[in-house]
């Protein structure tokens, strides 16, 4: 298991290298799914992901299971016991628009009748095959995810730059981002082909 070539960046953190080997660049199609990943992705913001792995049950919890219809009718008393909930990043902003986000995505599932169409359709429904050698090569952000940050925006989403939204494309499988060494990359990418 040692010798096994992953992506550096996942280190030895047992934690961190399980989220590597198993979901890190597997595709997603689930709106809700989808939903959750982005809302965290967005509560990562200069944060490392390890410590919003380390507090991603506590999320869940926290926040009704991503249910964006119970998420977009959150009152003043549950913004406050969010704020003292000690499980999560107890900051206001990305806490209020984690709420914002939730009416943006039931806006996108009335108007489009999917998130995860309107999502993948940035990458035409099919994943980003990279061969990167190096992390070093790998990108900060792309035109797609700054397309995708911009239209997110638009719907009236909050913490989607574009730098949020590479993060969230590599970790749902929008692209195959594993460098080329990784044990990972060829399995994603036989995951990509399976319709």
């Amino acid at each position: 298991m040692n010798s096994t070539s992953r992506c550096e960046w996942c280190g030895t953190d047992p934690l961190y290298v399980q989220y590597h080997d198993t979901e890190w660049g597997v595709p997603i199609y689930d709106d809700q799914l989808l939903f959750a990943k982005l809302i965290l992705d967005g509560a990562q913001a200069g944060l490392s992901w390890i410590t919003i792995l380390r507090k991603r049950e506590a999320y869940w919890e926290a926040f009704d299971q991503f249910d964006p219809e119970i998420m977009a009718r959150y009152d003043a008393d549950k913004l406050a016991a969010l704020m003292g909930n000690a499980g999560i990043v107890r900051n206001r902003l990305k806490i209020e628009a984690a709420l914002k986000n939730a009416r943006g995505y039931l806006d996108i599932m009335e108007k489009e009748g999917s998130f995860s169409r309107f999502l993948w359709g940035f990458v035409d429904g099919k994943p980003i095959q990279n061969n990167w050698q190096t992390l070093g090569e790998v990108p900060a952000e792309t035109a797609v995810s700054r397309a995708m940050s911009k239209a997110l925006k638009q719907r009236g989403f909050n913490f989607v730059g574009p730098t949020i939204c590479y993060a969230f494309m590599q970790a749902v499988g929008m692209c195959n981002d594993h460098l080329s060494s990784c044990f990972r990359h060829e399995a994603c990418r036989i995951l990509a082909d399976q319709p």
